[in-house]
């Protein structure tokens, strides 16, 4: 890794950090804590407050799984790596970006929001819901696409060509994938979660499989999965009436997998013990998709090997920008 050496006044921050540390500034010691500095990134740097706050979300969710204490610790731990030298990769882009005068403004980003939404017929609304089931909120997605058509910007400049994806390239991969262009089913689930984590007690797991079957004796007797879902279930689809989306059984975990076969539209499963505590299903539609000829697969094809090229490059052009940087992690 090239070094390059630290600026004067970068020097000369520490030395006042120092001087308020060791100095008469106790009271400040606790927020100097807080702000310590956990990367240095050639002219800038992160501190630990802002590595916390990008961290805090996977904290919430590691204690809401209720995972075990070590579990939690080394998982939490991989996550910190992670996010960190995510954080120093987007330092290094924002600089590089600073540099070359390269940027994305909103418009452009609403102009591809907009595309998307249209190849895809979808309505805001309708694309917000598929974003949740992934896990993402629009303004995350916003935030992703962004991102990526900065890349483009940055690998059309680095590279000095265009990336063209060949008919051959097109025909090769549809005939190594024809497995994804065949007829396929998608089944469209519900789902209520009454959560059981393996920590808790045994009474406190009785009572919550006490619930869960209480639910199915109210569906059975008429009342709507959907409103049994707003009322009762703890997943973060409760909101959406446990609506799950779409996905093809190849999509299912083994278990759900062979419970979705057996069930008929209409049908919940039985009560299944998962990780999080007891869970029922529900099978509101089967979506047929015919089988695609390449005619049709030809552009969806294009794009995911323009995708594919542009983050191979981008990722090969990152790893040398940062060979070339300074880039100290601090633990």
């Amino acid at each position: 890794m090239k070094k390059r050496s630290i600026p004067i006044c970068f020097l000369n921050f520490l030395i006042i950090l120092c001087g308020l540390v060791s100095g008469d500034a106790a009271g400040y010691s606790e927020q100097v804590y807080r702000d310590r500095l956990v990367a240095i990134v050639n002219d800038d740097v992160i501190t630990l407050s802002q590595l916390n706050e990008a961290l805090a979300p996977y904290v919430q969710q590691f204690r809401e799984a209720h995972y075990p204490q070590q579990v939690e610790r080394e998982r939490l731990f991989k996550v910190r790596q992670d996010i960190l030298n995510k954080m120093i990769d987007q330092k290094l882009t924002d600089q590089e970006a600073q540099r070359l005068r390269v940027s994305v403004d909103d418009r452009e980003v609403d102009q591809q929001i907009e595309q998307i939404k249209s190849q895809h017929f979808l309505t805001e609304e309708e694309l917000r819901k598929a974003l949740a089931t992934q896990g993402y909120t629009l303004e995350e997605y916003r935030k992703q696409t962004k991102e990526q058509m900065l890349r483009i910007k940055f690998i059309n400049i680095e590279v000095k060509s265009k990336i063209a994806i060949t008919e051959k390239d097109i025909r090769d991969y549809y005939e190594n994938h024809k497995e994804d262009y065949q007829e396929t089913q998608k089944y469209h689930l519900r789902t209520i979660l009454i959560k059981a984590p393996p920590s808790i007690s045994g009474d406190t797991k009785k009572a919550a499989l006490e619930k869960i079957e209480i639910i199915v004796k109210e569906f059975e007797s008429g009342a709507a999965f959907d409103e049994l879902a707003r009322q009762y279930s703890q997943d973060g689809t409760a909101a959406a009436g446990g609506d799950l989306g779409l996905f093809t059984l190849d999509e299912l975990s083994a278990k759900f997998r062979e419970t979705i076969r057996r069930m008929e539209v209409g049908q919940i499963s039985p009560v299944l013990e998962v990780s999080q505590g007891y869970q029922i299903l529900m099978l509101q539609e089967i979506e047929k998709t015919p089988a695609k000829p390449l005619k049709e697969a030809r552009i969806e094809i294009q794009e995911k090997l323009y995708r594919e090229l542009v983050e191979e490059r981008y990722n090969t052009w990152l790893k040398a920008l940062r060979d070339r940087s300074y880039v100290k992690i601090i633990q």
